[in-house]
């Protein structure tokens, strides 16, 4: 399964506090191989993070959540439900690169 950048997907998620595995919403960031690095997404809008709305195609208002990335196999997407247009892509970006360059500092 080709996806790219910007592409919302359901798949299955673990979550980090028990053994359980659900059905989310995550925002592709990049694909390798059958490699895809996510950024978990929450329709919890209190949570830190980038908004996404429903007129941007989500089924309802939500939160792309930077501080929950995670890497998924290919096999685990179940379809893919909507792509960010080029604006919000832009901004998922500039978080991620803030956050980031800590990286650079000594």
């Amino acid at each position: 399964m080709a996806l790219r950048p910007g592409d919302v997907v359901l798949t299955q998620v673990q979550f980090t506090d028990t053994f359980e595995i659900k059905k989310r919403p995550a925002l592709v960031l990049f694909q390798e191989l059958d490699n895809i690095v996510v950024a978990g997404i929450t329709s919890n809008t209190k949570m830190k993070g980038i908004p996404i709305s429903k007129e941007e195609g989500a089924i309802k208002d939500s939160v792309i959540k930077l501080n929950y990335i995670f890497t998924i196999s290919a096999a685990m997407v179940t379809k893919t439900l909507f792509h960010l247009h080029t604006k919000k892509k832009q901004l998922v970006f500039n978080e991620l690169e803030k956050r980031l360059h800590t990286l650079n500092e000594e």
